[in-house]
């Protein structure tokens, strides 16, 4: 990790309650990706600023990166089998097989207004979110970034895991400090 960064705040699913799967997500079927994604960010969040309407005066300038290698397997499967069956696609997997789509959500909640982007890298999904970060600092595009790093399970019927980190610059906070 860049040292200029600094990590403000984590959350990872799953935790002790993994078996029942992350919250159910209105207009998000299927798959849990996007209900892995809204829940970390949601437990990040909240973690640092307690409710939504505290990070108001930061949401201007917090960009929101989603990162996975994958994506959204299972939503690309029932979509790809609908279409071989000759079958109608479900309209809302088509709204949620756009990754940023469950983006709007979270920024809608949290009322962020920052840079929005999602991508798959190649190397390691971590450091790939980081290194963004610190470029999205570097061309003062953002003041502090809610990385969400996603992937499904392999296995039918598991969720898979997701982290979520609200980053900042670090020469702009001193050590420990929540801005």
């Amino acid at each position: 990790m860049s040292e200029r960064l600094q990590v403000w705040e984590r959350a990872s699913w799953p935790d002790g309650d993994a078996a029942a799967g992350p919250r159910k997500l209105p207009g998000f079927v299927v798959s849990s990706f996007s209900p892995l994604v809204a829940e970390v960010a949601d437990r990040c969040l909240r973690g640092h600023y307690g409710d939504p309407s505290a990070a108001a005066g930061d949401g201007a300038r917090t960009a929101v990166v989603l990162v996975s290698r994958l994506g959204d397997v299972v939503t690309d499967r029932a979509v790809a089998a609908a279409v071989d069956a000759g079958r109608p696609v479900q309209p809302l997997l088509f709204f949620q097989s756009v990754p940023n789509s469950v983006l709007g959500h979270v920024t809608t909640q949290w009322q962020l207004h920052g840079p929005v982007v999602s991508f798959s890298p190649e190397g390691d999904p971590e450091e790939a979110a980081l290194e963004y970060a610190d470029l999205l600092f570097a061309d003062d595009e953002a003041d502090r970034a809610l990385l969400v790093l996603v992937e499904l399970a392999t296995d039918q019927g598991a969720h898979g895991a997701a982290t979520a980190l609200l980053v900042g610059p670090g020469d702009r906070v001193t050590e420990g400090a929540h801005p």
